[in-house]
This record gives C-alpha cells, structure tokens and sequence, in this order.
C-alpha cells in the first residue's frame, strides 16, 4: 500500500463497469454519471449491453458493459478507451480489457475469478492477469462478493439479493477513485427504492463499504482523479437519457401548443423507454396506449391527431415497416403525427440492442406513391429533447407527419441536461380553420404564404368534414379520381414539405480555409466532432458540417457542400445520407466513411481514415 495518496487533476476520465446482464452494471453507470452530472461535469455515456434476455452466468456472450466519459469541459463522446475498468467477473475482464487503456486502473472481484469463472471466459491458465498482459501492480484486486455478504450479515435478506449489492460496492470504490460526494448516491437510491426502503439502505451500506475500502487501503493501484467543471452555463441539471428527453420534449410541445399529448406504441428495444416515461405523466394531460401491435400504434395516432390531440408514434426500424401504410394515411390526410424511430441494427429482428443509422432511406422513401414527409434526427441524448420539441412544430404548424430519429446509441446513452425554460423556445401555433370561413370551408383549403390546409378539430359547429386514404378534389374535399387533380394534390404536398423553413447548414472548425469537410447526420456528431478537434489540434484544416434537418435540407446545403475540395460523407450504414445528398445536389460527389457494426465511431479510427484521404 501506498504511505500517500495521489490525487491527479484531469480534464476528462472515463469509467466502463463491466459483468453478467445480472451484475447491475447499467444501474451503477447511471448513478456514477448523475453523481458527475449533479456537480457539473459534462458526461456522456455508453451502454452496451447483449440482447440475451439472460445469457448464462459468467459466459462471453452474457457479459453487459456501461461507459461513462466525464469532463471538466465539453465532452463529446463516451470514450475509445477508458481509464477505469471493473470487471466484476472473468468474461468480463476477458471481453471488456480491450476497451482499457494500457496505464488503466483495473477493479476486479477476485470472488469470481475462480477455476469454473476461468474456464467459462476461456482462459487457458489459472493466471488471467499473466495470459492478458496485464500489470498486477495496476489491478485493485478485492474479494467483493465476500465483503458485501458481510456487510449486510444479519440484514435478514436473501442471499440472492445481497449478491444483486455487488454493483453497489464497486461504485463506492469509484466515487472514491473520483473524490464524489456519495449524498448525491443516496438520494439516487431513497428516491429510486421508495417502496422499498431497507433495500435502499442495504445499497447504501454497500456502497459506503466500497468507499471505505478504498480510502482505508489506498490501494498502490489507484490513483484519485479529480475532474473540476470548468465554463459550466449556471443552471440546474440532471443526468438524462436520449429516450427520457425525447419524452420530455414532446411534453413541453404539447404545453406549448395547448394540446393534449397522445402516444400510440407497441414495445420494441431500445424505444420502450419513451413509452414507459410518458406513461408516468397523466397530471400533464399525456395519454399513452400499449397497442395490440404497430399498426394500431400508429392507427391510433392518426385518429387522435383526427381528434385535435399532439400525436405521437413511436418505434424503431422494424416498426416502421408496419406501421408505413398508416403514415401514408397521415400523408394523405395531412394531419400532424410524429413518428419516432429509435433506430437499431439490421435487418429484420438484426442486432436488437445495437445502434445503426440504416433507416434513413427507409423514412425517406419507404411508402407507397410520393409521399414526401419531413424528417429530423437528433445528434445527442441531450438534443433529443430540442429535435423532439422542434418535430411536433413543424408537425401542427405544416399538418404534416414528421419522423423523428435517433438511435440506440444517444437514445440509451445519457449526457448532462440543463434544465430549459420552455418560455425561451418558440411558440407552437396550429393552423386552425378561421371562424370566418364557416360555411364555404373545404378539407383541403389552404393558407395562402405556406400552402398548409387548415385544421378543423372535430366537433366544432359548422366545419363537419370526412378525411380519408382516397384521393380528395383540391376545393370541394370529396373523393376525385381525376389525373389533374391528383397531379395538383401530388404537387401541392411536396410544395408544403419543400417550403418547410429550417435553420441554415453550420459549419464548425476551420469553416473558412478547411482541406477536408467531414459530413454527417444524427447521433454520430460527438465522434465526429471529436476526430475534428483532434485533426485540428495536430494542425491539419478539417471542418464539419452536421445534419439535423434532413427533408427538406437546409436552403444552404448545396453551398456548403461545394465550398471545400475534399468532402467526406461518414454514416453508421453503407451511404444513405451520401445518396441523399447526390441526389438533392447537382453534381456532388463525397468520399465516403461506412460501417455496419452496431457500435458507435472510434475516434481514433476516424482519424485516420480521414487524415489518409487528405493525404491521398
């Protein structure tokens, strides 16, 4: 044991917890990242996590990781490789110790490391730390699982559920390693188990023991990191979840707007946490339906938003094959609808867990007829809240379905979230029929300076109307199988998506003298970002331009895309925004960065894919 504690100043640290699905990493993650989040530090994180309901203990393919990155500044990205590594078995320590950097702290349970741990993670020798490489002197070594049983000896709970404490331990070793006030811990854990509040107290004990452990032993293999937030806007914040600010978002538009909230869904990994969330929120006048299945979903929705309310669907990939007929009828009746899409790997049931971008072509394009439908994709857990609120808007301002994406990576992951005061975002007003028009109103009679038909909610004296998936006559509303019409109608729905007005195209980096723009769209933005800086910082001119507003693009998009010599377009799929864009600029022709992997961006890699393009 050291005789001195070294406390280390950082700007950034990263933790990955790692075990069995049942060891409770992903909780232990979270409170680790609230308790950054609640002094300031920025944070962003990374579950990773199999699509096993429950894989066999103490295997490979069972093994569930959670990655926190947290920074005194702006933190991007969760991290190629971490500085903390626990791994509380050893298929963990197996799978997870190429995530670590090679000067990591390694936390171990040495309780299951034993001859049967051994050779279910396929170890060859009895000395896993010899066969990975692994310096002994850099591995906090305890035996956790016998100290919790101690700990809680005499609590009278079973021994099962003193084993589910293990996580709690390990989190008190690293709210040591990282100087964290506990408190913020505790009221996680009160607030958490309130129905439960021995068992709240039981995990509070553990974690206190974690800590204790650590700061009695001053272990020669830990060194104290401290992590002091720097330029932090005042404000109050919360460590949030993609799916939770989505839920979020789409709250505050609806109070925006006056409106009821209506969310159709039917469960699908990784979007069940929004419906779950919005289920919580009936005082806010939020109306949630577990549907039959995905069709009804999104039916459903396309009658609540017939009846007046803020509607809302919500899936990922494989539901919005389902549910595309009945976005096409929100199409063709030009009513406001949201359609959420979590997107995750494929095709079919594909990589459940995983995160891809591979559904953009399919939201553009995947329904029968042109049928044009603006879509928007957020680029961070903590964006998902503004891209949520921004989707129901131009839904009720333009009467238009409206697909929202995001993806498992930004939609699990959590970032640092400054409480928004909903009296600075923009007002919501729907295009409601005018009183004056009573009488000679149609269905399909339009504003005049943007071409949005008016919406005449059902019940209201004088403005009775049917809709339908029938092709309707421009000004009488009735069902019309004319080829002028239907050429009219055709025109005049893509005229409303195209007058669509969206924020203009930023550039970031070296926007004016830059050698090489790098492209993308949705939650690839902090890795992206992050390459940049770092290309930056070695000297090289890179700049990045990020989608967030797809369809229509942004009025500057073609300028933008023309201005540098060298243009790389990087995507989680095989080039669908890269298609997208030849497509709406004349012309253009981008390099291309692709992967299909269900993981997020190394940055690492990114830079020197990038830098060879330069180079060539």
């Amino acid at each position: 044991m050291s005789e001195q504690l070294i406390v280390k100043e950082r700007d950034e640290v990263i933790v990955r917890f790692s075990g069995d699905s049942g060891d409770g990493m992903q909780l232990a993650g979270n409170i680790f990242s609230t308790v950054s989040a609640t002094v300031g530090n920025d944070i962003c994180t990374f579950p990773d996590y199999p699509a096993d309901i429950r894989a066999p203990q103490g295997s490979l393919t069972g093994v569930s990781g959670f990655q926190v990155h947290i920074g005194a500044g702006r933190v991007y990205t969760p991290g190629d490789l971490c500085d903390v590594l626990v791994a509380m078995n050893a298929a963990a320590l197996k799978t997870q110790y190429r995530y670590a950097k090679p000067d990591a702290t390694i936390i171990i349970d040495t309780d299951s490391f034993g001859a049967a741990d051994l050779k279910k993670a396929a170890f060859e020798t009895e000395d896993p730390l010899t066969e990975m490489g692994i310096d002994a002197d850099r591995v906090i070594a305890c035996p956790i699982t016998q100290m919790v049983k101690d700990c809680l000896a005499g609590s009278g709970m079973e021994p099962k559920a003193v084993l589910k404490c293990r996580n709690m331990f390990a989190l008190g070793l690293v709210c040591w390693l990282f100087d964290r006030d506990l408190n913020v811990a505790f009221n996680y854990l009160r607030e958490k188990f309130a129905k439960k509040p021995a068992l709240a107290e039981a995990n509070i004990k553990v974690i206190q023991a974690g800590y204790d452990y650590g700061h009695n032993t001053h272990s020669s293999a830990a060194n104290v990191y401290r992590v002091e937030t720097k330029h932090k806007v005042p404000g109050r914040y919360m460590d949030i979840t993609g799916n939770k600010a989505t839920a979020y978002g789409f709250i505050a538009a609806a109070e925006k707007a006056g409106l009821k909230l209506y969310l159709g869904s039917y469960p699908i990994t990784p979007a069940t946490d929004v419906l779950h969330e919005l289920s919580k929120h009936k005082s806010l006048g939020v109306t949630t339906v577990q549907c039959e299945d995905e069709i009804a979903g999104c039916a459903s929705a396309v009658g609540a938003s017939f009846a007046g309310a803020m509607a809302v669907t919500s899936t990922s990939g494989p539901g919005i094959c389902l549910k595309s007929e009945a976005m096409n009828l929100a199409v063709i009746m030009e009513l406001p609808l949201v359609v959420l899409d979590v997107q995750r790997g494929g095709p079919a049931t594909g990589l459940p867990t995983k995160s891809e971008q591979t559904d953009l072509l399919q939201v553009l394009f995947g329904r029968n007829g042109e049928s044009p439908m603006p879509v928007l994709a957020a680029t961070s857990p903590t964006d998902c809240f503004d891209a949520a609120y921004m989707a129901c808007k131009i839904a009720l301002e333009h009467m238009t379905p409206v697909v929202l994406l995001t993806d498992a990576f930004i939609a699990n992951g959590s970032g640092a979230f400054r409480l928004p005061n909903l009296a600075e975002y923009a007002p919501i007003n729907p295009p409601y029929v005018p009183e004056e028009l009573k009488g000679t109103w149609a269905p399909y009679q339009r504003q005049a300076e943007n071409g949005v038909r008016y919406w005449a909610v059902p019940g209201r004296e004088g403005f009775q109307h049917i809709l339908g998936g029938l092709e309707k006559d421009n000004k009488t509303g009735a069902i019309s199988t004319d080829p002028e019409n239907h050429d009219l109608m055709t025109r005049l729905r893509q005229q409303k998506i195209d007058a669509i007005p969206v924020p203009n195209l930023e550039v970031e980096g070296d926007k004016e003298d830059a050698e090489l723009l790098i492209v993308g769209f949705g939650g690839t933005y902090g890795h992206l970002h992050a390459a940049m800086d770092e290309m930056r910082a070695a000297g090289k001119k890179v700049a990045l331009a990020h989608f967030k507003y797809i369809n229509p693009l942004p009025a500057n998009t073609a300028e933008v895309l023309r201005k540098y010599p060298k243009v790389v377009v990087a995507e989680q799929n095989g080039g669908q925004l890269a298609s997208w864009l030849r497509m709406k600029v004349d012309g253009f022709v981008p390099l291309q960065y692709n992967e299909v992997k269900g993981q997020p961006f190394v940055s690492s890699q990114l830079i020197s894919a990038f830098t060879k393009m330069m180079e060539e």
